[in-house]
């Protein structure tokens, strides 16, 4: 594992990494769903100072990606995905880590997110992580799928590590 963590660089997303995120979008997560995180909409968030987009290259490939916007106190992971053959190799948890890193920095408490209520490895994942069941949203996605909310606070994972 060594060896591979060195071949992957993590770094904010630049204007050329658009379309490739939104392909990757369009792939892994809307899948189905019809495609929304087009290149123009990835390329808007990639512009916004309130916005971070981080991704994982491996020889200069996005193998995956994540988009988190941050408002006063509470960041929101819109889109997170690394792909297949890259995955269960830490790329993961190595990007969430820099984006909960910067939203520390921000000064936010929570960071919220949801995804499909039947992705059960997203789900084990984002558990993994900290991350809280908050809810249920029927039709959130294309009105056709439910979504379940979920959430991490900061502030009370910082006072756990420090006990």
């Amino acid at each position: 594992m060594p060896a591979l963590s060195k071949r992957i660089l993590l770094q904010p997303a630049n204007s050329a990494d658009a379309l490739a995120i939104a392909e990757l979008s369009r792939d892994l997560i809307e899948t189905g769903l019809g495609w929304s995180w087009t290149q123009a909409r990835v390329m808007h968030q990639i512009q916004d100072p309130e916005t971070l987009v981080l991704t994982a290259r491996c020889r200069g490939i996005v193998i995956g990606f994540n988009i988190m916007n941050f408002g006063q106190e509470t960041a929101h992971l819109s889109l997170f995905a690394v792909r297949g053959d890259w995955q269960r190799r830490g790329i993961g948890r190595r990007m969430f880590e820099w984006s909960r890193a910067s939203a520390m920095t921000a000064g936010i408490a929570m960071i919220r997110l949801e995804l499909r209520a039947d992705n059960r490895e997203a789900c084990a994942f984002y558990r993994a992580l900290g991350f809280e069941e908050t809810g249920w949203v029927a039709g959130y996605y294309s009105g056709r799928e439910t979504a379940l909310r979920m959430r991490l606070d900061l502030r009370r994972a910082v006072q756990r590590s420090r006990t």
